[in-house]
């Protein structure tokens, strides 16, 4: 390494893992809790505001939500997430990471609070302004997810640094699991307070006015955990790498740092400024940047994108593939408040057995298997998993084989997050310069959405059955769940093969990564 690592940087890299770190997670890894809960509590309330604002005098089955109002119930906050983590992934390298993160999570808690206070005089209204409010409430989100990995990936030291953005990202795991166990237990309150019969004995009073209340204060809870955190955020110093290397200022990094790590250090201003005259300036455009990272970039997006139509498809119709599968009873025999408590307590079962114990098993072991074998491995047995279930889909349909089809479709969640899942948000927060660290992060993450909105929208159309008498109300026929589920495991293949264009970060220092050390902006590719 030729202009040598700054000593601010050097005692990061080379940190034991301590206290501050652990504080780091949690601060970063509430917003991420706050995420998963608002993303995917609306897949628990969405069949309610069907029965609540859609019924049908003497239809024979609940109201629902007509196509495109669940499309954009369910997706719209997707679409503010994506231009939230453009826009506020360029923003942390502009204004450093701190000042914006502070803004991320005011909008996340006012936006929170003000889609549970959506009213209007008609159906249409009230569910316009719910996704008026889930649009900026996903943009503030958005601005997290660049965030949150590249402050992590800063404050970390580089034998432990996968674990620590990978254990932000799984909090995510204990969101969903919260709006679970929440939605379960104000159901359960409100069904013994407000019993009524179910749908085919009184279509009118199985859904008690009451009921109006219970999708509101679900999605207002979400803001508690953003609010509990912003206090800490504003109380975090600018990461040292941004201070340093960006905005090259030696004195503030040190000073910062030495607070942080409880040690003296040095802070060698000439040395930046040495470093500032050897390095070459490429912005995220130029020839230089295209040579150097074109392809990381391309793997860290490509791989993201593939991996998100496969994951989102799957987790906001779960309730659809568990009432398929007769997990769910059908509609008619419940009442309105006994369907949220079921649709609940299937994910709820799903999160505590797959997805929570993944996302830990990534963070225990990232650092000894190393990202790429992780991410090699996660899309192999996702596409497996996905042909499994396809395939002799008809036989996972009879009563007797319902609970192998779930612990095949569980296991296909566990290689997600213990797989691409977790990989492909730590690495995009390693492997590119500090200037332009948070907005390649953004670009990954955009990319990843703009596949979670293929797999939520495409697959609301897809999945549905190929005879139009039997599919959802308002629907066109689609090719059914056998085939979308075999489009799903081609999806995952391709994810395998793209992943051979991501490097491999693990044990290697940032500035190592990004090739930031190295003389007059020679060759610093690590592989």
């Amino acid at each position: 390494m030729a202009g040598g690592q700054l000593e601010v940087l050097n005692a990061l890299d080379l940190a034991k893992t301590q206290w501050y770190h652990f504080t780091a997670i949690i601060i970063a890894g509430m917003g991420f809790f706050t995420d998963a809960y608002d993303l995917f509590c609306i897949s628990l309330v969405t069949k309610l505001l069907g029965r609540i604002y859609y019924h049908v005098d003497g239809a024979e089955k609940p109201g629902t939500l007509p196509p495109n109002v669940s499309a954009a119930v369910n997706g719209v906050a997707f679409c503010g997430t994506l231009a939230g983590q453009l826009f506020f992934g360029w923003l942390g390298d502009k204004l450093g990471r701190k000042k914006v993160y502070g803004m991320t999570l005011m909008l996340m808690v006012i936006c929170s609070i003000a889609s549970g206070l959506s009213f209007g005089h008609s159906p249409k209204s009230i569910m316009a302004t719910l996704c008026f409010f889930r649009f900026w409430l996903g943009f503030g989100i958005g601005g997290d997810y660049p965030l949150s990995a590249t402050i992590m990936s800063e404050y970390a030291n580089k034998k432990t640094r996968g674990a620590f953005i990978a254990a932000v990202f799984a909090m995510q795991g204990f969101g969903i699991l919260a709006g679970g166990i929440f939605a379960i237990i104000l159901s359960s309150a409100f069904k013994a307070r407000f019993d009524a019969p179910p749908y085919e004995v009184d279509a009118l009073g199985s859904t008690v006015p009451q009921a109006d209340y219970v999708w509101r204060i679900i999605l207002m809870v979400g803001a508690l955990p953003a609010a509990l955190t912003y206090y800490w955020r504003m109380k975090m110093p600018e990461t040292a790498r941004y201070t340093a290397l960006v905005a090259k200022n030696a004195k503030q990094a040190a000073s910062d740092m030495s607070k942080v790590l409880q040690m003296d250090i040095e802070a060698e201003p000439q040395k930046i400024e040495q470093l500032e005259q050897e390095k070459s300036k490429f912005g995220l455009f130029s020839k230089e940047f295209a040579k150097r990272h074109g392809l990381h970039l391309l793997g860290t997006t490509t791989t993201w994108f593939l991996l998100d139509i496969a994951f989102y498809s799957q987790n906001l119709f779960q309730k659809d593939i568990f009432s398929a599968v007769g997990w769910i009873p059908p509609a008619k025999t419940m009442n309105a408040l006994e369907e949220v408590f079921r649709i609940a307590r299937a994910q709820t079962l799903i999160a505590l057995c797959s997805t929570v114990p993944g996302y830990w098993f990534t963070v225990a072991l990232i650092d000894k298997m190393g990202r790429f074998a992780i991410q090699l491995m996660g899309f192999f047995f996702m596409t497996v998993f996905m042909f499994a279930l396809a395939i002799p889909y008809d036989h996972w349909t009879h009563k007797d084989n319902r609970i192998g089809f779930v612990i095949m479709y569980s296991l296909t969640f566990f290689f997600a997050n213990f797989g691409p899942n977790a990989t492909t948000f730590v690495v995009p927060a390693e492997i590119f310069p500090a200037r332009l660290r948070s907005t390649c992060h953004g670009i990954s993450a955009a990319s990843g959405k703009l596949g979670a909105i293929v797999g939520a929208f495409g697959f609301l159309y897809l999945a549905q059955n190929k005879d139009k008498a039997k599919a959802d109300a308002g629907y066109p026929a689609g090719i059914g769940v056998k085939n979308s589920l075999l489009v799903l495991g081609a999806v995952n293949a391709l994810g395998f093969m793209f992943t051979f264009l991501v490097p491999e970060s693990k044990g290697k220092s940032l500035e190592e990564m990004s090739g930031e050390n190295e003389d007059n902006g020679a060759e610093g590719e690590a592989y």
